[in-house]
């Protein structure tokens, strides 16, 4: 198994509401809208990721692999809509920092190998960062760096980072021992 790296660094996009305030209770019908639910291959759902959120219908035209999403409380709300991961795995999106994750959103993102980073507070610090900021994220220790501020996470749990290491939860069950 090849070994992923825990610290990535990349471009930022900042989820913001048309008042210019982080976005919150971004849910699974604005990152993947129900209109699209007949597309099955993962490769072709990128191109319609956060179309049906205002201000960023055109998102997936403009993103890029390596690029870091960050939004308020609540990310990933709504159904259990696999689409809503999958859509940013196809455009090669390298991780989303949120205040709070939907529930389901976060177990099917952890479960994809998507990383995920909770930063409880980031509402409060939400104007330090801008689209297009380059930032760096240790994956283990939760830090997230943006020039020379440092701002804490919560860092993966061992299981996350072994799923996320794995490439996913099937991948993950593949290494672990039989009883």
């Amino acid at each position: 198994m090849t070994t992923k790296p825990t610290t990535i660094t990349g471009r930022l996009w900042v989820l913001t509401d048309p008042d210019g305030h982080l976005y919150d209770d971004i849910d699974t019908d604005m990152i993947f809208h129900n209109r699209y639910l007949h597309i099955t291959d993962i490769s072709q759902m990128g191109q319609y990721a956060l179309d049906n959120l205002a201000g960023w219908e055109d998102f997936a035209q403009k993103a890029r692999p390596g690029d870091i999403i960050m939004a308020g409380r609540n990310f990933g709300a709504g159904s259990s809509r696999q689409q809503a991961v999958d859509c940013f795995r196809a455009l090669g999106i390298a991780a989303i920092v949120a205040a709070s994750f939907g529930a389901i959103y976060k177990r099917n993102a952890i479960n994809s190998g998507l990383p995920i980073v909770t930063m409880p507070g980031l509402t409060a610090l939400a104007d330090r960062f801008h689209s297009g900021d380059e930032v760096t994220i240790d994956f283990a220790t939760g830090l997230i760096t943006l020039g020379d501020a440092t701002f804490q996470a919560q860092p993966f749990s061992q299981v996350q980072m072994d799923i996320y290491q794995a490439g996913d939860l099937f991948a993950y069950g593949q290494t672990l021992e039989e009883v």
